[in-house]
């Protein structure tokens, strides 16, 4: 009899989606992170490490944990990929003093995952310059399989391009309770990551920025969960 009882529907079922941008395919993880298996490349963005760290330093204290979660978080997902390359689309430190502030047991831990891996530094607004110290290679932009990689996105309807910059949230509203998280937000010729680090906050994709790159129509829309990724339908989105 216990042939016939269903298998238990494990957490982790769902915790990762696919996605097609140009015609290529993609897995996109409730971390927010892009895995390509063609390439066997794990994509990350806006890290933001040791935004903790910079914010105290202005007086405003926060707990000064965001880079190890955060690299907990990639260590999670490099474990469960095993990535031959990673590539992180800018914004990785939170300010280019970044690297100097951080923990020498973060810094052996970032190196740790770097091992038998290409690294690559994708340089942003934040961070347009990567200390050494960091290893790994560093570029403006990068361009793999005829899709671009940059830390902002082109303005206007551009194709065959991943980005980072804007930290993409979604606002849904069921029976007065709202919901605000994080997303990927594509239409299947580019696509927007949501932001990886540990304290970054979002901008909702109803906001102006986002329709010059992909109008109203044809919008997909991957909302992060605490146990999975969740596909939304644009007509159920809510300003905030």
């Amino acid at each position: 009899m216990n042939m016939l009882k269903p298998e238990r529907i494990g957490l982790d079922d769902f915790a990762d989606q696919p996605v097609n941008i140009c015609g290529k395919a993609f897995v996109a993880h409730k971390f927010g992170a892009l895995y390509w298996p063609a390439e066997r490349a794990l994509i990350v963005s806006d890290l933001h490490l040791e935004k903790g760290s910079a914010f105290a330093a202005r007086g405003q204290m926060l707990p000064p944990y965001d880079t190890r979660e955060t690299l907990r978080k990639l260590a999670t997902l490099i474990d469960r990929y095993q990535p031959e390359t990673v590539i992180s689309l800018g914004d990785s430190l939170h300010d280019s003093d970044g690297a100097a502030r951080m923990d020498a047991a973060d810094i052996e831990s970032l190196h740790i995952l770097q091992e038998d891996r290409d690294w690559i530094w994708i340089t942003g607004n934040h961070d347009p310059k990567i200390d050494r110290t960091l290893a790994g290679y560093v570029v403006q932009e990068i361009i793999v399989g005829g899709l671009a990689f940059r830390h902002e996105p082109l303005p206007g309807a551009a194709t065959h391009e991943i980005a980072g910059h804007f930290h993409p949230a979604a606002r849904l509203v069921f029976h007065g309770t709202s919901l605000r998280r994080p997303c990927f937000v594509g239409n299947r010729l580019r696509l927007v990551m949501p932001a990886f680090g540990a304290y970054t906050g979002g901008l909702n994709i109803l906001d102006g920025v986002f329709e010059p790159l992909f109008g109203m129509d044809g919008l997909d829309v991957w909302m992060l969960g605490h146990e999975g990724l969740y596909p939304v339908a644009p007509r159920l989105l809510r300003d905030d």
